[in-house]
Order: C-alpha cells, then sequence, then structure tokens
C-alpha cells in the first residue's frame, strides 16, 4: 500500500509520540528496577541507620583496642599515657549502683627502714564497673498457723498473698522479666526458655506464654487507660505496621496491622508527657483509626495512607503530613543516578530540616514565628516551581508521580507553617514503630489475633514507661502486683508510666 503524501506527516507523528510513549515507559521501568535493587541490596533509608552505624563503630573501636593492649604491653610509659587519657571519656559509674569497697593493704605495717610502725596518710581510690550475672532465687513465703489451747476449733494464719499465678511459681518480678525481654528486647520465648535452662531452670515456652497471657489480661485496662489519655489530647501522631499472625485454618501467616498512636509535646515544650499506644486490627481499613481514635479532636499526623482521610471528614481531625515521606520519594530518584529536579526539590526541603532544627524546643508561638518568616517563602516557591516542572516532564515517570503525591497533599504539608505545635514529618511515631518491627523480625510472628493483641498492650506500657524514663521491668513489676492487689479502678491513672516520674518505685519482689 502506497501512502500518499497527505498522510504521511500524520503517521510520522503518531509514530513520533508512540517512541516517546515508550522511552518514558522504558525510563519508568528502569527507574523501578533500580529501586527493587537498592531495596534488595543497597540501604533503605536516605541516611545510614544509627544501629549499622553502631555495629561499625564498635568492630572499629574493638580493633583498636586490640592493638592498644599489644602496644601497652610493650612499653610502660605509652601504658600509663594510655591509662590518663582512658579516665577521661571511661564512661560515668552512677551514683545509685552499690559499692564494694576492696581493700588492698600491705602485707607489714612496719618501717622497712627502721621498723617503726606506719601511720596511714591518706590512700588511692579507684572505681571499676562489675557485673553480677542474673541471678535465679526462690523466695519461700511462710504462713504460721496458730490455735488457741482453750478452743479446738480455732485456728489463725495470716491470708496468703496475691499472686499473678496462681499455683504457679514465678513472682511478679519474674513475669515482669519475661515481658520485658520478649518485647523490649525482643527475646523470643523460646530463646528465653534456652537461656533459663543454661542456669538449670527448664521452663518449657508453653509455660511462659502462659505467663504472657495472664499477665496481659491483667494489664488491660491499663492500656485502654492509656488510649483514652492520648485521646485528648491535641495533637496525636498516628502509623500502622504489619503484624503476621499465624492463620492455622490456612497453615500459614496472614497479615494483621499494629496501629500506633503517639504523642511527644516535648519539641514544643507542651505540658502533656510523652506515650504511645499500639492497636491491633485483622486489617488496614479506615475504619480501624476511625473506631481507635473516636472522640479525639485536633491535629492528627499522618503519612501519605489515604485511609486516614475519612477521619477529616467529619471536620473534628486536622491532617498533618509527612515531609520525610515526600523527601524520601526524591531521594530514591536522586540515588539513581542524574536527576536534576529530583536533587534541587531535595536542596529545598533540606532548607526546611535546617530551619526546623534550629527551633526545635522552642515555645510553640516562637516556632510559629519563624516559620512564617523564613520556611514559608520556601514552600511558596515549592509549589509552583513543582507544577511547572510536571507539565514539563512525562506524566508516566516515577518523577512525575513523586511530584503529583506532594502537590496531591499540599494542605496537609504545609499545615505545620501556622501552628507551632506540629512537626515537619511523622517520624515521632516511626522511632515508636521501630520496635515493633525490630520483635517481629525476631519473634516472626504472633500465635493468633489474641496473642497480636498482647503485643500491643505489653508494648504500649513498655514504650511509654521507655519515654518518660522509666525503667520498663520496675514499672511492669509494679503494676502487675498492684492491679492483682485489688488496685481500684477509680485510681488507674495512678499506673499510667508518667506518674512514675513523680515517685519512686516501690521495690515489689512476691
Amino acid at each position: 500500500m502506497t501512502m500518499t503524501a497527505d498522510e504521511l506527516p500524520d503517521d510520522l507523528n503518531a509514530l513520533k509520540a508512540m517512541v516517546l510513549s515508550r522511552e518514558a515507559e522504558n525510563a519508568r521501568l528502569r527507574q523501578i528496577i533500580k529501586e527493587l535493587q537498592r531495596h534488595r541490596f543497597g540501604r533503605r533509608a536516605e541516611t545510614l541507620p544509627e544501629d549499622q552505624l553502631l555495629l561499625g563503630l564498635e568492630e572499629a573501636e574493638q580493633v583498636e583496642a586490640d592493638a592498644l593492649e599489644a602496644e601497652e604491653q610493650e612499653a610502660s610509659d605509652l601504658r600509663r599515657e594510655r591509662v590518663a587519657r582512658r579516665r577521661i571519656n571511661r564512661g560515668a559509674l552512677p551514683a545509685h549502683l552499690p559499692r564494694i569497697d576492696l581493700v588492698i593493704d600491705i602485707e607489714s605495717h612496719d618501717c622497712p627502714c627502721c621498723g617503726n610502725g606506719l601511720h596511714r596518710i591518706g590512700e588511692d581510690i579507684s572505681e571499676k564497673l562489675d557485673i553480677v550475672p542474673a541471678q535465679f532465687r526462690v523466695l519461700v513465703t511462710r504462713r504460721p498457723k496458730y490455735a488457741c489451747r482453750a478452743c479446738e476449733e480455732v485456728v489463725v494464719q495470716a491470708p496468703a498473698p496475691a499472686r499473678l499465678i496462681e499455683g504457679g511459681i514465678p513472682t511478679e518480678a519474674t513475669v515482669a522479666q519475661v515481658l520485658v525481654s520478649k518485647y523490649a528486647d525482643h527475646l523470643p520465648l523460646y530463646r528465653q526458655a534456652q537461656i533459663y535452662k543454661r542456669q538449670g531452670i527448664d521452663l518449657d515456652r508453653s509455660t511462659l506464654a502462659d505467663w504472657v497471657g495472664r499477665a496481659a489480661w491483667h494489664l488491660r485496662p491499663v492500656h485502654q487507660r492509656l488510649l483514652e489519655h492520648l485521646k485528648t489530647s491535641s495533637k496525636l501522631f498516628a502509623d500502622e505496621t504489619t503484624a503476621p499472625v499465624l492463620d492455622p485454618g490456612r497453615g500459614r501467616t496472614k497479615t494483621g496491622q499494629l496501629w500506633a498512636y503517639a504523642r511527644d509535646d516535648r519539641p514544643w515544650q507542651g505540658a502533656d508527657p510523652p506515650g504511645v499506644v499500639y492497636v491491633y486490627a485483622p486489617d488496614r481499613k479506615s475504619e480501624r483509626p476511625m473506631a481507635h481514635l473516636n472522640g479525639f479532636v485536633g491535629v492528627l499526623q499522618v503519612d501519605g495512607y489515604s485511609g486516614y482521610r475519612a477521619l477529616a471528614a467529619g471536620n473534628t481531625v486536622s491532617l498533618a503530613f509527612c515531609w520525610s515521606h515526600v523527601r524520601r520519594r526524591f531521594y530514591e530518584l536522586a540515588s539513581a543516578g542524574p536527576a536534576p529536579i529530583a536533587s534541587e526539590t531535595l536542596r529545598r526541603i533540606a532548607e526546611l530540616y535546617r530551619i526546623e532544627d534550629d527551633i526545635r524546643g522552642r515555645m510553640r508561638e516562637e516556632r510559629r514565628a519563624v516559620r512564617q518568616e523564613k520556611s514559608r517563602p520556601i514552600v511558596d516557591d515549592l509549589a509552583p516551581w513543582l507544577t511547572e516542572q510536571l507539565a514539563r516532564i512525562s506524566q508516566k515517570t516515577k518523577l512525575a508521580e513523586a511530584i503529583r503525591y506532594t502537590l496531591s497533599r499540599w494542605d496537609g504539608l504545609t499545615r505545620f507553617i501556622d501552628d507551632g505545635r506540629i512537626e515537619i514529618d511523622s517520624n515521632t511515631v516511626e522511632r515508636s514503630i521501630r520496635p515493633i518491627a525490630l520483635n517481629r523480625k525476631n519473634a516472626l510472628f504472633a500465635g493468633s489475633d489474641a496473642g497480636a493483641e498482647h503485643w500491643a498492650t505489653i508494648a504500649s506500657l513498655i514504650e511509654t514507661a521507655k519515654l518518660n524514663d522509666i525503667e520498663p521491668m520496675a514499672y511492669i513489676t509494679d503494676v502487675i502486683t498492684k492491679v492483682i492487689n485489688g488496685h481500684p479502678n477509680s485510681r488507674i491513672d495512678d499506673l499510667m508510666p508518667w506518674a512514675y516520674a513523680e515517685k519512686p518505685i516501690s521495690k515489689a519482689v512476691a
């Protein structure tokens, strides 16, 4: 078939459009492949994770210490110099630790010169940090019985103290240790059982699981009250993460969700103490946060997940979005190769973060004033610039997706400029999600929906205690002890973690 001259230009234009479309699609697919390669083989965050950095430093410090020890053994002068330098940065020994005196005295108190008695003129004192491995002990409770010689039927005896595990062997402190080891130190129960067995204590994993379940049941009202407290706040963070749960009926795991709701007003000197609550749900539907936050009125800071938008429909919740999630999308593009638009966007976002670093910890009104002066011009220039770049590039590229993601959430992204309480990102709640991810990595999955609820209950109390600088094991021990001894529900606020910041924790042992 022979084409006419009039038909040729149209076909060339169509062919040209087809080629451009294919090139854009190929560029998009190449970008996806690079992201998958980076996800599989490379770093997954914009910066080196702190724990990975610490691992590297640990190895370097160990090698350095090994070399220094060899040098010090060969040169005594050098050794004295090293010791003097080490004392400058050896760490602090807290005053509350018990001190055990070890006196190293001379063999004879007679003068080696004339034989007269020596008198003490002073002493040199040095302190070293010692450790006693965890020790098991048995608390023997004796309850004497008394009878009256005149009244044969009278027998008097003190009542038995309440116990978390009726007929069981653990104290409340032992159960608290199991909970903290599992949910704070990420040790699955079977590993804890192995540790105990090395010390001659044979505890089956199922026995430990029974302790955890009973403790979680008693702690549930405290968890619920903690959530109610957070919902009275004027601003919260929210996020969610997967919680694999065993599904026996299908012989595999199903994917549940742990929703995290956090409060931290310290960056703007707010009066409310920090806290975080985890709530388990079998899915990620928008109905879940609506039910969890029923009654909450204020600002909710979240990532870009659309499921939170239903909360804002009632005009009682304002959504503030996260610049960290925006930055991550452009970072993935810039790290894959030359990307001038993505790199320029990252530079402008970095300016916003520099401003936030300067005002962190200031009063809310001062933060708002600085943002109006310095951050407002940056975001006012960024939106039209992104719109202009979007019009110049193919709409099928990952860059176009990143720009559309940003512009579609612009109101929520810029809400922090007009409110000094709002953070620039939701990293606060993402930090609270991190322990859940570590526990998930070690435990792999929860045994059931009820097990995932136990996970949420106990982790909420432990992480909130940590946020308030409360030692988790002492806190959990005290709360369990009080609950099983009939702590009144009308005074449940006394069991909130922050209440322990104002008073010493009693050293309950039984």
